[in-house]
């Protein structure tokens, strides 16, 4: 039971047209020696934490480390810290996008109109997997909310009895079920066929819900699943989760994180700037201090006054005339 193996990526081939209709599949490969994605799966991962940054105030002997340097070095650490920040979030941004093995929505859909489907049960089971059917049929039934088409999963091992499979006999048996299973145009069947550790999927749409599962929408599809297929997600919540976030996906345009990024850079240039500017001013700041505390250390002796003991000779009054002098004139 379960989903046999992971590898190989996803192959998709259109079906043509059935009476408005369209059909087509595709498969992954697989390797062997899993048997199974139910259960949990051990060892540990690396996740992302905050960080805590501890900043000491203390002072530490013999003329090194003081309070006020450290409080002198606060903005630094402050801009420092917010640079990197941004800088980690701009290189995620950057990850995300460039590594993003899905396809991007470009398409602006409108969901269908209420009445469109006539509701019906979600999927067929024939090969045991599902057990918990509500964790299954709730990622559907959010597929279905977001774009008014009621999807159906239809699980197999085979087709007309025989493993003998083939993208096109899948995507052919596919629209004979959609005949055998609905009575309107707004359902998305998938028929999900894995035997000898490879998966094919067939599907057939409504000719109704063309206008939301168009070719892209398709791709996003089979991108979701096979990016769930070889994960470690229960078969239920594999489904489930496929379903759920392509419809959420193909019902949004998606937006290119590159204006984001781009603001991100210009705050770090500015963050960059102002510490710059921030350091150059005190260093000024310290060289003037540095200039008042020498001005202060000299002493007074070394300063000449030539200024002033030259006004000193010219307001200086000539000695006094003595008695004798002034009968000889």
């Amino acid at each position: 039971m379960g989903r046999a193996g992971r590898g190989g990526g996803v192959r998709i081939r259109s079906g043509g047209f059935r009476s408005g209709r369209s059909s087509g599949g595709f498969s992954g490969a697989g390797r062997s020696g899993r048997s199974s994605h139910r259960g949990s799966s051990g060892g540990f991962g690396w996740r992302p934490r905050g960080s805590t940054v501890i900043i000491s105030n203390r002072s530490w002997g013999g003329g090194g480390y003081r309070g006020g340097c450290g409080l002198r070095l606060l903005p630094a650490i402050f801009i420092t810290i917010f640079i990197l920040a941004m800088i980690g979030m701009a290189w995620e941004m950057m990850v995300q996008e460039s590594g993003s093995s899905v396809t991007a929505s470009t398409t602006e859909r409108e969901a269908l109109p209420a009445g469109s489907v006539e509701e019906t049960g979600y999927y067929t089971d024939e090969l045991g997997w599902i057990s918990n059917p509500s964790a299954l049929t709730s990622g559907m039934r959010s597929f279905y909310e977001e774009t008014g088409v009621q999807p159906y999963l239809y699980i197999t091992d085979s087709v007309d009895g025989s493993h003998n499979i083939t993208v096109q006999a899948l995507s052919d048996y596919s629209a004979r079920l959609y005949e055998e299973l609905f009575t309107d145009e707004a359902h998305f069947l998938v028929v999900f066929c894995e035997y000898d550790d490879t998966y094919y999927v067939g599907y057939t749409v409504g000719s109704q819900a063309k206008s939301i599962l168009d070719d892209e929408a398709i791709s996003i599809f089979a991108d979701y699943l096979d990016r769930y297929y070889y994960s470690d997600l229960d078969d239920e919540e594999f489904f489930s989760r496929t379903f759920a976030d392509t419809g959420e996906r193909i019902m949004t345009v998606t937006k290119s994180p590159w204006p984001i990024v781009l603001v991100v850079f210009g705050l770090v240039l500015l963050a960059v700037i102002l510490f710059f500017w921030w350091k150059k001013r005190q260093e000024q700041k310290r060289l003037d201090q540095k200039h008042k505390e020498e001005m202060l250390k000299t002493p007074l002796e070394s300063f000449g006054d030539t200024e002033a003991e030259q006004r000193a000779k010219k307001y200086e009054q000539p000695p006094a005339s003595s008695d004798a002098d002034q009968q000889n004139q």
